[in-house]
């Protein structure tokens, strides 16, 4: 496969991604941001997403094995993991995490 079709591909992957919601135009600005005096700022940025996500999705999972369910807390980090998802543009994420939230403020733990 020569680079011309690795490209075609690589631009059919995102279109598709902004098309089924995984994406929104707050990455568009995210990747406008980008220049030659910072060419990995996009792979940066999605990368510290990625870490932090990997750390709140733990400490949700060890919240939610309690006994005792901290709701606020539990919701507190669902805030953070929606307000960084946002920042990014991964608008899928960002949906779940409220419908994530309404569960947390009804107290739902089978949601």
């Amino acid at each position: 496969m020569d680079l011309v079709q690795l490209q075609r591909q690589f631009v059919d992957y995102k279109t598709s991604l902004y098309h089924e919601g995984f994406l929104d135009e707050q990455f568009t600005q995210l990747q406008e941001l980008q220049d030659e005096n910072n060419p990995d700022f996009v792979v940066e940025v999605v990368s510290l997403f990625f870490e932090d996500s990997e750390r709140l999705l733990n400490e949700l999972a060890r919240a939610l094995e309690q006994q005792n369910i901290d709701y606020k807390r539990i919701d507190a980090h669902v805030h953070q993991l929606k307000g960084s998802s946002s920042s990014i543009g991964a608008q899928r994420v960002q949906k779940v995490c409220i419908a994530f939230r309404n569960y947390c403020e009804e107290q739902n733990v089978e949601g």
